[in-house]
C-alpha cells in the first residue's frame, strides 16, 4: 500500500476482527515527526508517546517536533538528517520512537497479534525500526522486496537486546569489503531492559527458489512465507529472465515467475498467498491449495479506516463503482529498479505533466541505492535526483529518465506531502493491486464508504468456520 495507508486505525480494526492486522513500517520516522508537527490532532502521539519505555528519549522526540496547533499551513516540513550506517543518534531514535508508537496504537483495545511490515530493500532503518517495533510487542515482521537472510537472527539478538547488525547491499564493493548497519541497544535503554519476546518472522517470496534459499541459509527461524503474486499492489518482483514488455509496456511474466504450491507446501513451514486473493472464492482456493490463510491489501487500501488521503480514495471508489478504476505495472517509476504499480489517478504523478513539472529533488532517501564511494566509503545516490547528480556520483545515465520520486509521493498520499517555497505541493502517486477493479463489491448501493470490517465480512461469506479460524488475513502495506 506504501507508506502510512496501512496505518495503526487501519491494522487496529482488523485485528480487532481477529484477524492480522499488519502496520507499513516504511518511513515511520518521517510520519511521526509530520504527524507531530501537525499539532498531534487527536493526540494519538502523544499518548503513545507516553507509554515509551525510555521516557528521556520519548521527551526527546516530543520536545524536537512536536508543534501545538500545528505548522502554518505553507510551511515546510523540517529535514532530518539521513540514515547511515552506524547513526546519527537522534535519527536512530527517532525511528525507534516511531516504530513503538505506530505498533503500540494498532495493539490498542484488543488482545490479537498485530504485524509489521518492512522492505529489505530499504536497510538503514531496519535495526532501530525492527527494536522501536519489539518495544511495543508487535507479534510478527514481515519483509519483502529483497532477501531477508539476516533479519531472523537480527531478531534474536534485538530481543536479548544485544547488538546486531545489518549487512548493507553497496554496489562496486568486493568481496573484502564489509559494509553493514550497526545498531546495540544497551546504548539507547534507560535503566533496566524491559524483556522482549522475539515476533515471528514471514518472509514475502515470489519464487520456489527463494523460499528454500530463506530456509537454508536464514540466520535464524523463518516462521512462514507470504506469496506474493505479480498483480499485487507496490513493488513487485521483476520477471525472472530477460526483461520484456508487452504493447501496453508492462513487464511480462510466465511460468516461472508462478510459485510451486505443492512444492512450497513440502518445504513443512505455513504459507499465506497474495495478489488478487481479495474475495471469497479465493480465500477458498487458498485454503485448499494447503495456505495458511491470504494477505489481502487493496480492499483495505481503500476503506475508511486507511490513511490514504480521502481525495484519492474516494476518486479510486468512484472509477471502480464506473468500471475504469485500473493500474499499470511501470517498470520505470521506482528508482529502485523493481516495477511499482501505479493507478492513473486525477492530480498526482500518474499525470505525465505533472510528473514534468516537478523538479527532480530527493531529500528523504530511503529508496537511494548504497554505492561504494572512491575514498572507500559507502556513498548513496538516487536515480529519481537531478540526472546531472546521478550521473557525477556513477550513476547510469539510461537509468535516470522516467524514475519518480516515490518517498515523497507516498507521504503525499497520506496527507504529509512536503511544502516547497511556501507554495509547492508534493503530489500523490497511487498504488494498488490489480484487485483495483473489483473494489465494487466492498461498496454499499448507495455511497463509497465501506470499513475493515465490511472486507473481513465479506472475505469470510462462505467459509466454513474451522478454516476461518486457521486462516490469517494480513493487509500489505
Amino acid at each position: 500500500m506504501g507508506v502510512g495507508v496501512s496505518h495503526w486505525k487501519l491494522a487496529q480494526a482488523v485485528s480487532a476482527q481477529g484477524q492480522l492486522g499488519v502496520v507499513s513500517g516504511t518511513a515511520l520516522d518521517q510520519v511521526l515527526l509530520r504527524r507531530l508537527q501537525d499539532g498531534d490532532p487527536g493526540g494519538h502521539m502523544r499518548c503513545a508517546l507516553s507509554h515509551f519505555p525510555f521516557p528521556a528519549m520519548a521527551a526527546r522526540v516530543r520536545d524536537a517536533w512536536f508543534l501545538p496547533g500545528g505548522k502554518a499551513a505553507n510551511a515546510p516540513y523540517p529535514r532530518t538528517p539521513s540514515h547511515t550506517p552506524d547513526g546519527p543518534r537522534e535519527v536512530q531514535e527517532l525511528c525507534v520512537v516511531a516504530n513503538f508508537v505506530e505498533v503500540f496504537l494498532a495493539r490498542e483495545g484488543h488482545a490479537n497479534p498485530v504485524g509489521i511490515n518492512y522492505l529489505e530493500k530499504i536497510q538503514l532503518p531496519h535495526l532501530a525500526s525492527m527494536y522501536g517495533a519489539m518495544l511495543a510487542g508487535v507479534d510478527y515482521v514481515l519483509m519483502g522486496a529483497g532477501i531477508p537472510l539476516k533479519i531472523p537472527g537480527a531478531l534474536d539478538a534485538l530481543s536479548r537486546h544485544e547488538p546486531a547488525s545489518y549487512p548493507l547491499a553497496v554496489k562496486g564493493a568486493e568481496a573484502s569489503d564489509a559494509f553493514c548497519a550497526t545498531f546495540a541497544p544497551l546504548d539507547f535503554v534507560e535503566g533496566a531492559p524491559p524483556a522482549l519476546k522475539r515476533p515471528r518472522f514471514l518472509a514475502i517470496i515470489s519464487s520456489n527458489t527463494l523460499a528454500a534459499t530463506m530456509l537454508k541459509r536464514a540466520s535464524g527461524v523463518v516462521d512462514g512465507f507470504i506469496v506474493e503474486g505479480p498483480i499485487a499492489g507496490g513493488h513487485n518482483a521483476p520477471p525472472r529472465g530477460k526483461l520484456e514488455l508487452d504493447a501496453a509496456g508492462e513487464p511480462v511474466y510466465g511460468e516461472r515467475d508462478v510459485v510451486d504450491l505443492p512444492k512450497l507446501r513440502d518445504l513443512g513451514v505455513p504459507f499465506w498467498l497474495a495478489g488478487g486473493y481479495g474475495s471469497p472464492e479465493k480465500l477458498r482456493e487458498a485454503l485448499a491449495a494447503g495456505a495458511a490463510g491470504v494477505q489481502v491489501g487493496t480492499p483495505f487500501a481503500f476503506c475508511s479506516e486507511s490513511g490514504l488521503d480521502e481525495i484519492h480514495r474516494l476518486r479510486v471508489l468512484q472509477d471502480a463503482r464506473d468500471g475504469k478504476a485500473h493500474v499499470f505495472t511501470d517498470p520505470l517509476a521506482s528508482p529502485t529498479s523493481f516495477p511499482f504499480k501505479v493507478a492513473p489517478v486525477e492530480g498526482t504523478m500518474s499525470d505525465a505533466a505533472i510528473y514534468e513539472a516537478r523538479p527532480r529533488i530527493c531529500d528523504l532517501g530511503y529508496l537511494r541505492e548504497a554505492c561504494k564511494a572512491p575514498d572507500g566509503t559507502v556513498g548513496f545516490r538516487c536515480a529519481a535526483e537531478p540526472e546531472t547528480t546521478f550521473v557525477a556520483k556513477g550513476g547510469d545515465p539510461s537509468e535516470s529518465p522516467g524514475r519518480k520520486c516515490l518517498c515523497n509521493a507516498l507521504m503525499a498520499n497520506i496527507g504529509l506531502g512536503q511544502i516547497r517555497n511556501g507554495k509547492w505541493v508534493e503530489r500523490g502517486i497511487i498504488t494498488a493491486g490489480n484487485d483495483v477493479t473489483h473494489l465494487a463489491r466492498f461498496l454499499p448501493p448507495h455511497g463509497l464508504l465501506y470499513s475493515a470490517a465490511d472486507v473481513l465480512a465479506i472475505l469470510l461469506e462462505g467459509v466454513e468456520a474451522a478454516e476461518a479460524s486457521s486462516s490469517t488475513l494480513a493487509l500489505q502495506p
